[in-house]
């Protein structure tokens, strides 16, 4: 594994490379929610502010185990991946949710559609440079008042492998500060609510963790 400045991957390489990982990625990450009460309370009071207010959309989903989480807790909860076989997958896993394959750069939904949405360590996986794209994205299908939930490895620079879960294929995490990444949301027209970070569990990949609760205002 590497440290690199800017990323390399486009759109169809994540997509391939997720597509060929997407059973293993389902069997590491499925239920990892139930060893990580952090996050579990940060859903739960994301879910409690959006339940009753409409459709909430789980972004860059993987097997569909946070969009399951809120669900299970009253919210009418959808998810998008960009890779068709991960999407496959969390609809066998899943057949109560809706999920749809999409790119979190130009988002196939109306403006002011969602109540919420979430966005657990997605943004890493495009460049830097396209953030700020996903964000006015995000912001866009946002009700007024919609929340935003989003969650990003911390560090500096991009992670480069050319290996990823076993299989031999490209991988990389665009890395954030949490300065930054609040400045990111904040410029894309989000009122920040909360910024938070942790250290990693044991079993997780050994990098901060940051997170940013925020509303869309107008």
């Amino acid at each position: 594994m590497s440290e690199v400045e800017t990323g390399s991957l486009d759109a169809d390489m994540i997509r391939t490379s997720y597509d060929a990982v997407a059973d293993k990625y389902a069997r590491e990450f499925f239920d990892e929610l139930s060893r990580k009460p952090f996050d579990c309370a940060l859903l739960d009071a994301f879910a409690a502010a959006c339940e009753g207010g409409g459709k909430v959309l789980d972004v860059g989903c993987g097997p569909g185990h946070v969009a399951r989480y809120l669900s299970q807790r009253g919210v009418d909860t959808a998810g998008l991946d960009l890779s068709p076989v991960t999407v496959d997958l969390a609809r066998h896993l899943n057949p109560d949710l809706e999920f749809s394959t999409g790119d979190m750069r130009a988002l196939e939904i109306p403006p002011s559609t969602l109540s919420g949405l979430v966005a657990f360590y997605s943004i890493i996986h495009i460049p830097r440079m396209e953030v700020p794209l996903a964000l006015g994205e995000f912001h866009r299908v946002l009700n007024p008042g919609g929340r935003l939930l989003l969650s990003v490895h911390g560090g500096t620079g991009v992670v480069h492998r050319d290996e990823f879960l076993g299989e031999a294929v490209p991988f990389e995490a665009t890395l954030f500060s949490l300065g930054e990444i609040v400045s990111l949301v904040e410029s894309a027209g989000f009122w920040v609510d909360e910024a938070r970070q942790r250290k990693p569990y044991e079993f997780e990949h050994q990098t901060l963790r940051i997170y940013v609760i925020a509303h869309r205002e107008d």
